[in-house]
């Protein structure tokens, strides 16, 4: 369901996300997150990225290793 017919610019959205990821572990992660994606064949997009982070929050070993995906979670939602 789309609400007061915005349409995101995928590109440009993926841009400002990394853009804001700070940290160089942050960025790491993406990184990979986009080479897992890629690989795969898919598309490279919100929902790609955010299903890789909630994978990763899944089957992460202690609390800081969540507490990190949970922050990149974080930047993707916020506009």
């Amino acid at each position: 369901m789309r609400q007061n017919n915005y349409v995101p610019d995928t590109a440009n959205a993926i841009t400002r996300y990394f853009s804001r990821a700070v940290l160089p572990s942050q960025q790491e992660t993406l990184g990979q997150i986009v080479v897992e994606i890629l690989s795969d064949g898919r598309s490279l997009n919100r929902k790609a990225i955010c299903t890789k982070l909630l994978r990763r929050v899944e089957e992460a070993s202690d609390a800081e290793e969540e507490r990190h995906y949970h922050t990149l979670i974080g930047l993707l939602f916020d506009r």
